[in-house]
């Protein structure tokens, strides 16, 4: 680790020990430092390999076949589910064709540490949108010696995770980003602690929280997007962690969301560290919030029925940290005081982007966690299905299916979707004998590490299937509902992002790493102690259908080092493919090809976008599409529809544990001079053809 007492200044937060290859900064601002506290999930829940076999073959009708046509991907809003070969049709003719078979032609980049962006050969990149810009009328120009809250709640905020876009014609969209943290030992000068931070600091970092709606426009016909800076720009929005909002579902209204500011339970204030997310086929918004707990102050304190559900959501019982206290400024961060403020974050946010007077909604129905990701598509009957993942050690995958269905064009109707439906929790299973999955590495006899899965029910409506728990605690209380669901929940290293195939239906999910997997944890699914690299998760579900209740599984991608044996690239010539690290978000281009953003990867050279074919010949060749700048980590990533643009979110660039203001590690993107600045780029091929091609 670097001199935490770089540029003169104590930073006494950057004593705590942290792992893999994020900086101390990062871990202590974005997740308040949670890979060195204690495992939040002590439950005696069952690891992958802990699991009684199942009869469920892995080669039948579960393992072949996919769903097609994600509804909501970008402009497909109202879009009808198009089925792929049944699965017998499929293994008749080999496998899959014409979904994320390859036909990527392009050098891949390099792994560095230079402070740029960097692209394939051929492709140019320019930044959208940064930290600070103007996004509502009468916002000032960026002026980083002299910010101040009211500035920040009118400007583009802090470090942007999710992205997403809305078309409004050929060459003039809404771009929506989340805003997910803030980090103002880099945002100030001087900073030391939340606890000595000046009252205007701190509501300068509330305002920075949340989410942006801008206006952008495509650039000479070019792949290339820039900012609306001209004009009314309508439906420019900032949503911060102080905008009113309401709550919808079975648990609106509980007497677990309900607090002295708001004794009917239904009006929250704001959002808090949203990282992924997802739209609806009605065309608006969902976004994550994954790290709430660090918001908090005095876990210790609240009454002694509660303490075992927060400690459940890694709510600091003792010292409070001195990360951030917005409790000096709003004592609703004050759990001594305000027990109940807690339960209030942790969903998924629901925003209209064509509405800017319209009111975000939080969605009971759809669980409290850390949430990251709320992928929806379309079952066979026409029911809503979104996929969510909890972003922790040990944590699980969810699936909420929706009571009725989903009728193109009533929009007051499939608005209510989100309201009324199952939740479900992943449990898999292995199909090697244990003996086989050693923790080298090595493959099982059967050439794949694989197996089949079942989603289990916790809520339904006001019906809980968990023993002890109301619907209302299921739904406030997920992950203890998840840890007591008769059939064992699997506990799952970090599943971040979840995606759907738009051609093959498959279900991808991001597994980042984790660490703290010992030896006696490795199980076929996970198949390495101190998972420090992480791997990528194939789910697909029997029938072809989103809607059904079981599914196979399989890891077309054990990230790392191609070198070492203990990788794993789909099968694919190993000598041929990039190295990769700490997979995050992931996203699917119109072709089907699985492209990968990392976070924080162990190899410490720059994190970046990777792209790798699912299907075909090409199956497993994965490519560095481009590197982010020093300290930065690759978010979004989004590939438009025409296959002419890839967005990408530049999150924290500049964040490693030397850095200050005075002594910034990065310069990006506005060069010398200049501090960093988190922004959305698009990259574009210079010649304007198709990406990849």
């Amino acid at each position: 680790m670097a001199n935490p007492n770089a540029g003169g200044r104590l930073l006494p937060l950057l004593s705590t020990p942290h792992k893999g290859g994020r900086s101390a900064l990062t871990c202590q601002f974005r997740c308040g430092n949670a890979c060195a506290h204690d495992v939040a999930n002590t439950t005696g829940n069952a690891y992958f390999g802990d699991v009684v076999k199942e009869a469920l073959s892995r080669r039948g009708v579960l393992r072949a076949g996919a769903l097609g046509a994600l509804v909501a991907g970008v402009g497909v809003a109202g879009a009808a589910p198009a089925l792929a070969d049944e699965p017998e049709t499929a293994a008749a003719k080999g496998g899959w064709h014409g979904g994320g078979s390859g036909d990527l032609r392009f050098t891949p980049v390099p792994p560095n540490t230079e402070d740029a962006l960097r692209v394939p050969e051929g492709y140019k990149s320019s930044v959208v949108v940064r930290w600070g810009d103007p996004v509502l009328p009468g916002a000032p120009k960026f002026d980083f010696e002299n910010q101040t809250a009211d500035a920040q709640s009118k400007q583009f905020g802090y470090n942007c995770d999710y992205v997403t876009l809305f078309p409004m014609g050929r060459d003039r969209a809404l771009l929506w980003v989340n805003h997910e943290y803030s980090d103002e030992s880099l945002m100030f000068r001087g900073y030391t602690s939340g606890a000595t931070a000046t009252e205007e600091q701190l509501k300068i970092g509330l305002a920075a929280h949340g989410g942006s709606v801008v206006e952008i426009e495509r650039s000479g016909g070019s792949g290339e997007w820039k900012l609306v800076t001209k004009g009314r720009r309508r439906y420019n929005r900032r949503i911060t962690a102080q905008t009113r909002m309401t709550f919808s579902g079975p648990a609106a209204g509980s007497d677990l969301l309900k607090t002295a500011a708001d004794p009917k339970g239904r009006t929250p204030l704001g959002m808090l560290n949203n990282c992924a997310g997802g739209t609806t086929p009605w065309g608006t918004v969902l976004t994550a919030e994954e790290n709430f707990n660090q918001y908090f102050v005095n876990g210790d304190k609240v009454p002694e029925a509660q303490k075992p559900y927060i400690t459940r959501y890694a709510i600091t019982i003792g010292t409070p940290s001195d990360n951030r206290r917005f409790d000096r400024i709003e004592e609703r961060f004050d759990l001594a005081k305000h027990p109940n403020e807690v339960n209030r974050f942790g969903w998924i946010v629901e925003i209209d982007p064509f509405d800017p007077d319209s009111t975000p909604i939080k969605r009971t129905a759809l669980g409290r966690f850390a949430h990251e990701a709320a992928t929806t598509t379309l079952a066979r009957d026409g029911r809503l299905v979104v996929y969510m993942g909890d972003d922790s050690r040990f944590e699980y995958i969810y699936k909420f299916v929706s009571k009725d269905r989903y009728i193109p064009g009533f929009d007051r109707h499939n608005r209510t979707l989100l309201d009324e439906g199952t939740l479900y929790v992943a449990k898999f299973t292995g199909d090697s004998p244990a003996t086989e999955i050693d923790g080298s590495g090595k493959l099982p006899s059967d050439g794949e590490f694989d197996g089949s899965g079942k989603w289990l029910p916790l809520v339904s409506g006001n019906k809980s299937f968990v023993d002890g728990m109301t619907a209302a605690e299921v739904l406030v209380y997920t992950r203890t509902a998840a840890d007591k669901v008769d059939g064992g929940a699997t506990k799952m290293d970090r599943p971040e992002d979840v995606e759907r195939n738009p051609v093959t239906g498959g279900v991808y999910v991001a597994l980042t790493n984790n660490s703290n997997r010992t030896p006696a944890q490795v199980d076929e699914a996970n198949p390495r102690p101190s998972n420090k690299h992480g791997h990528v998760l194939e789910i697909v579900e029997r029938h072809n259908d989103a809607g059904e209740k079981t599914f196979a599984w399989s890891l077309p991608l054990v990230c790392g080092d191609p070198s070492d044996p203990a990788t794993y690239f789909a099968g694919y010539d190993k000598t041929k493919v990039s190295r990769i690290s700490c997979p995050d978000n992931v996203t699917f281009d119109k072709d089907g090809n699985l492209w990968i953003s990392t976070d924080g990867n162990a190899f410490l050279t720059n994190d970046g976008l990777f792209v790798m074919p699912v299907k075909g010949k090409e199956r497993g060749h994965l490519r560095q599409f481009l590197t982010v700048p020093v300290g930065a980590e690759t978010c979004g990533p989004l590939v438009t529809e025409d296959q002419r643009s890839v967005f990408v979110a530049v999150q924290h660039p500049g964040e490693t544990d030397d850095a200050t203001p005075e002594s910034p590690s990065s310069r990006w993107p506005d060069g010398e001079g200049s501090q960093p600045r988190p922004s959305v780029a698009v990259v574009w091929h210079g010649a304007g053809k198709k990406i990849g091609a």
